[in-house]
């Protein structure tokens, strides 16, 4: 008897949501069936103006480097790739285990986000930004929004705390701090929990690489 009443619950839901979506798909119907022939030809219009500014930015952002996942050679190269590119990812590493884990992630992640400009930068090798924007735990991902480090993806804890994370976790995390754009399901909490940004020419610390 209640395994019936479970059922009905559930037909009872299902029809719910069947009326919801069909109500809308009819409203979505009807308001195509007012448009007039001028209507539709703005509406044309603007769908091609879309287009085209979206087609201008993917040639600009293939032009600065979008797309691939590449290394900077210095640290004043940082400075110019963060000036450039409005939405940055930038991995510092050391050559370790952990951190070509990460490379394996932000390869793929950057031909799947053309949007944003993936790169990295030896910790090691770069003492005076490391120091500025407080890198401490190798691999650290720096998080990088009009010029300046809004967030970071420090080691594994945010990623389940072991090397096995997937990139689709990674892609979730980026996509928190608005610094790739994604239509999947953590679009509804973006940015919830932030950290304050740090303008990339200001602050200083302490650095230390963490061990192999």
């Amino acid at each position: 008897m209640e395994n019936a009443n479970v059922q009905e619950i559930l037909e009872k839901q299902l029809l719910t949501v069947a009326k919801a979506v069909e109500d809308k798909i009819d409203d979505e119907i009807a308001a195509l069936d007012r448009l007039d022939l001028d209507d539709i030809e703005v509406l044309r219009e603007r769908r091609l103006q879309q287009m085209k500014k979206m087609a201008e930015k993917r040639s600009r952002w293939t032009a600065l480097g979008h797309g691939e996942y590449s290394e900077i050679p210095n640290e004043k190269e940082f400075f110019s790739v963060v000036k450039a590119s409005e939405r940055v990812v930038c991995h510092f590493y050391r050559e370790n285990w952990p951190c070509k884990v990460m490379d394996k992630h932000m390869a793929i992640l950057a031909k799947q986000h053309i949007e944003t400009r993936f790169v990295k930068l030896n910790a090691e090798k770069s003492l005076y930004l490391s120091e500025k924007l407080k890198i401490v735990v190798l691999p650290t991902l720096a998080l990088v929004k009009n010029a300046k480090v809004e967030d970071y993806v420090v080691g594994f804890d945010e990623l389940g705390g072991t090397d096995d994370f997937s990139t689709e976790e990674l892609e979730e995390r980026l996509a928190k701090a608005e610094v790739i754009f994604y239509e999947g399901e953590s679009s509804r909490i973006l940015a919830k929990h932030k950290a304050p940004g740090r303008n990339v020419r200001q602050g200083s610390t302490s650095y230390s690489s963490d061990s192999e």
